[in-house]
């Protein structure tokens, strides 16, 4: 995120959605992500379509009279999608600290749907994997495979440096990360409730 992206705190949000003032909630994580856990009402918008159809979704947002807020693990993915659509016009709020923080500290407004893994939790399993591993095929295979284990410390030490992750990348492309149809353009606008427009008449 900028110096000048715009933050809601979850603290924010949730008296937002108690006071029935809830505002359009973009949720910018792969559909695989935003099935496992979500902010209850949110529309999963994945960063990729928002980046390819941001003309369209900027037009299609621009009469509407309601504060539009973007939410992704932690605040990256949204901090991104904001200078997307700040690019074209459209001024947009990131959660801060994500739907994680908000299943922290607001865990009643969040929604999860069947057993699977959050990619956090997926990751945090694959790199421990992959580092014992290394450990003990390096005590009792080989020396060389526990380079394995400081190939995965680089990698998560580059990932906390850059605010990326290369292994999450990979990970959303395994199967059970890929069950989860992508939702259209169509299938987004479709979903956003109706609201008045900014010159108070209905859309």
């Amino acid at each position: 995120m900028t110096e000048t992206t715009t933050t809601m705190s979850p603290d924010q949000l949730a008296a937002a959605i108690d006071a029935d003032r809830a505002p359009l909630m973009l949720d910018v994580r792969t559909p695989a992500e935003h099935t496992t856990l979500h902010v209850a009402g949110s529309i999963n918008v994945p960063l990729d379509m928002l980046q390819q159809h941001r003309e369209q979704l900027a037009a299609h947002l621009a009469d509407r009279s309601d504060d539009v807020v973007l939410l992704c693990q932690t605040g990256r993915r949204a901090g991104q999608a904001a200078q997307e659509l700040a690019a074209v016009g459209r001024e947009a709020t990131v959660l801060d600290g994500g739907v994680s923080a908000m299943g922290q500290q607001h865990d009643r407004l969040t929604r999860r749907a069947g057993d699977r893994w959050a990619m956090d939790r997926q990751v945090r399993m694959a790199a421990g994997s992959l580092v014992l591993t290394g450990f003990l095929g390096g005590k009792l295979v080989s020396p060389a495979i526990g380079y394995l284990a400081g190939a995965v410390g680089a990698g998560l030490t580059y990932s906390a440096l850059s605010d990326s992750c290369a292994m999450a990348k990979a990970l959303d492309k395994m199967p059970w990360n890929r069950d989860v149809p992508a939702p259209s353009i169509d299938d987004v606008f479709a979903a956003m409730p109706t609201t008045a427009r900014r010159d108070g008449t209905e859309r």
